[in-house]
């Protein structure tokens, strides 16, 4: 999340004293270049408050405030709307929050093309956040159950989120910039002073709407079930509200025209050079110092020299999509995680996608704890620690990171009920008789298999496990009730779940075999189901769209997953009654069993029976991952781009942040791919996940050792003295000391 908060910022660095913004998207050239028409006013913009700030500047950072709002606040609840809304696998949800995440750091290379080639920033901020508007009104109605048809809601979630990767995507490369351009060039500490403001509003609007839209989706019920429209809704309304705050400063706006794009002129450049080094080929000619030195025929060499130190960045790019492959998880696999883990903390009951505000949190204290009190601790004991090794640890704390989340999944996996294997079943047996009764399971060849006196609406402790001699087969239940024999059979399948109901039939017993096919998984959420003991249909509204059916006479519901939480008063009605049953807490991860019964004077009770235990994990165990990863992308972010900026010329700047936003979009790919077609147990993808990170963290490292850091003044080089001083629009080559 650091990561693409610090990528927003690509002009924080050049932002220096006399150092032109605009040089950083400026096309070099030895070629006399015609003063471009300007449009910033005449007269000084207003300030705030007699400052030496613009009043611009409140719109643009309310604007990014109420824009990262809308953002993190839909992503937040991305995965489990897929989960638990469209009813996808795990795998299936982390793919496509993962594609999303990939696409909307493609798009901005799209927007910053628009924008320096076409349109110029402010258009382009204008007429992507309409799209970015369009597209949450389009992803909230994919959350309408009102709209009929799954397929109709797939579609609408998958168009929606293609238009807000556009649009976020679209104006990332922009907003910040066009908040640079609103200074002068005298007010450049202001200018500096603005990015840590900007910086604040991005992380505000991040951890707040992490906060509140779990909020929103889960204690919010809307037509009768979660409501995600809601979740939706709200980010797409303070979207709305970013454009309307940005539209209404337009005419205090400084409005520089397009500059030109700089990533068509390298990306030209560097094709040349190719081309020309595969035409002559031959031995007849020199060989030339560089590759990219065969360019000299057509392009400057101020441009060469540029395009050669972009190179060297660019090379240490490679290995760098693994981190954010690792760190973007937060919002998908651990979101998983988190959901079969026990979200009560005691004063506030943490909904499975909340955890993730830990992240922004975490950011807020750990930078200036790293840039105050360690980096200056290891520097005290006489450390070099250079920005490449202040990376290199970045990657191994991810690493120790993911260790930690897969030692607490196989944690969660021991705490967790057991699966049934090949040849075996699960069996429960629920006494509904008014006395104990002996319960004797027999197998094909007369053996006993299971002996056990239960007594009347006996809570029973756990699952028996039952082995059989072929996938299927019958079993014969012998049940002794006061002095009856009663002897039945009933056909049972392998690695499933089974409970045995016993009720009265007169003065003797029957029994009937229920398969419990939902008990596999409750993915976080609370199953439960209904046995009807009274003579008449019962219908049990849960705050569902439909209401809950069970049949009478000891009739069988289907299951129904409800959040976790009190349900004091539930409302049931038969055709002669209306009546209410107290369900009490339900807990996290837990199946219940509710009995209809009226056997009192007071009308109809609920016997409530807990056949899977509530998951017993605390969600806090996931804090020791979430420090490790979010204090790994301080030093891997932060430093990443400060050691980028200071290694490529001023001209370069933005291609290094459009390459630093594809690290990131890359990394989200390689998730999609383990997660579609690794097939790994989750533990073992963790642990996959972390021995990757210490494998390319040892790669990185090498290329670190040979990598030779270029001085400021070596980037320029001899090239200064050919490049041209523009009267009107200076170009100012010289590249200075960069800071974040």
């Amino acid at each position: 999340m650091l990561g693409e908060r610090e990528s927003e910022e690509p002009t924080m660095n050049p932002f220096q004293k006399n150092e032109s913004k605009e040089t950083l998207f400026l096309p070099v050239s030895t070629e006399e270049v015609p003063p471009q028409s300007s449009n910033f006013p005449k007269k000084p913009s207003p300030k705030i408050c007699g400052s030496n700030y613009p009043l611009s500047i409140v719109f643009i950072v309310v604007n990014e405030f109420c824009e990262r709002f809308s953002y993190y606040g839909m992503k937040a609840v991305l995965t489990l709307y897929f989960l638990y809304y469209l009813n996808w696998s795990e795998d299936t949800s982390t793919s496509v929050y993962h594609a999303f995440s990939s696409l909307c750091y493609f798009t901005p290379i799209l927007g910053a093309a628009i924008a320096d080639s076409w349109l110029g920033k402010f258009k382009t901020i204008i007429y992507l956040s309409l799209v970015y508007v369009l597209g949450h009104v389009i992803k909230s109605m994919s959350a309408l159950p009102i709209l009929a048809g799954q397929n109709l809601h797939i579609v609408l979630s998958m168009v929606g989120l293609s238009l807000i990767a556009l649009g976020t995507g679209g104006i990332k490369p922009c907003v910040a910039a066009f908040g640079g351009d609103q200074f002068e060039e005298k007010h450049a500490e202001e200018r500096t002073r603005y990015f840590s403001v900007f910086y604040l509003s991005i992380n505000a609007g991040s951890l707040i709407s992490t906060f509140v839209t779990p909020m929103l989706r889960g204690d919010v019920q809307c037509f009768g079930k979660d409501c995600y429209a809601l979740a939706f809704g709200v980010p797409g309304l303070l979207m709305l509200i970013a454009l309307v705050v940005f539209a209404m400063g337009s005419k205090l706006y400084r409005k520089p025209p397009p500059e030109g794009n700089i990533l068509n002129q390298v990306v030209k450049c560097i094709w040349f050079a190719i081309s020309s080094r595969f035409k002559n080929r031959s031995g007849d000619n020199p060989k030339r110092e560089h590759w990219l030195d065969w360019a000299a025929e057509k392009y400057p060499k101020q441009l060469i020299m540029d395009v050669k130190a972009l190179t060297r960045v660019l090379f240490l790019y490679i290995p760098l999509p693994m981190f954010w492959a690792l760190f973007d998880q937060q919002g998908s696999r651990w979101t998983l995680q988190a959901t079969r883990m026990n979200g009560n903390l005691g004063f506030f009951v943490l909904q499975p996608d909340q955890i993730q505000v830990l992240s922004p949190f975490l950011i807020v204290i750990f930078i200036p704890l790293f840039d105050l009190v360690i980096y200056r601790l290891v520097s005290k004991c006489g450390i070099n620690f250079t920005s490449l090794r202040k990376m290199t640890v970045g990657m191994i704390l991810a690493c120790l990171g993911f260790a930690v989340a897969a030692a607490v999944e196989i944690k969660i996996n021991e705490m967790a009920t057991c699966q049934p294997n090949s040849q075996e079943i699960f069996l429960q047996v629920l006494n509904l008789a008014d006395d104990e009764v002996k319960v004797t399971v027999l197998g094909d060849e007369n053996n006993t298999l299971l002996a056990e006196s239960i007594k009347s609406f006996q809570n029973m402790p756990h699952y028996s496990k039952l082995h059989l001699k072929t996938k299927s087969q019958n079993f014969h239940f012998q049940l002794k009730y006061h002095n009856v024999s009663v002897y039945t059979e009933h056909p049972v399948e392998e690695k499933m779940w089974y409970t045995l109901i016993i009720r009265e039939d007169g003065k003797s017993i029957s029994s009937m075999m229920v398969k419990d096919e939902e008990n596999k998984t409750t993915n976080g959420m609370t199953a439960m189901r209904f046995v009807n003991t009274l003579h008449e249909e019962v219908s049990v509204s849960l705050g569902t769209d439909a209401s809950l059916i069970v049949a009478e006479d000891y009739g069988v519901s289907a299951y129904r997953t409800v959040q976790r939480g009190e349900y004091p008063v539930v409302h049931c009605r038969t055709k002669t009654e209306d009546f209410s049953l107290n369900l009490g807490l339900l807990d996290f991860g837990t199946a219940y069993l509710f009995v209809i019964t009226n056997r009192t004077n007071q009308g109809p009770q609920a016997w409530k029976m807990e056949y899977i235990p509530a998951n017993k994990m605390s969600i806090a165990w996931q804090l020791p991952q979430y420090a490790l990863v979010t204090a790994g992308e301080v030093m891997f972010s932060v430093t990443g781009l400060e050691f980028s900026y200071s290694q490529a010329p001023s001209s370069m700047k933005s291609i290094v942040q459009a390459a630093w936003l594809l690290t990131i979009a890359f990394g989200n790919i390689i998730v999609l791919i383990v997660a579609q077609f690794s097939g790994l147990a989750q533990w073992a993808e963790f642990i996959f996940f972390s021995c990757l990170m210490l494998v390319v963290c040892l790669i990185f490292s090498i290329m670190g050792y040979y990598h030779v850091p270029l001085k400021p003044e070596d980037v320029q080089g001899s090239a200064d003295k050919q490049t041209p001083q523009i009267q009107g629009n200076m170009i100012n080559l010289e590249t200075k000391k960069t800071r974040l």
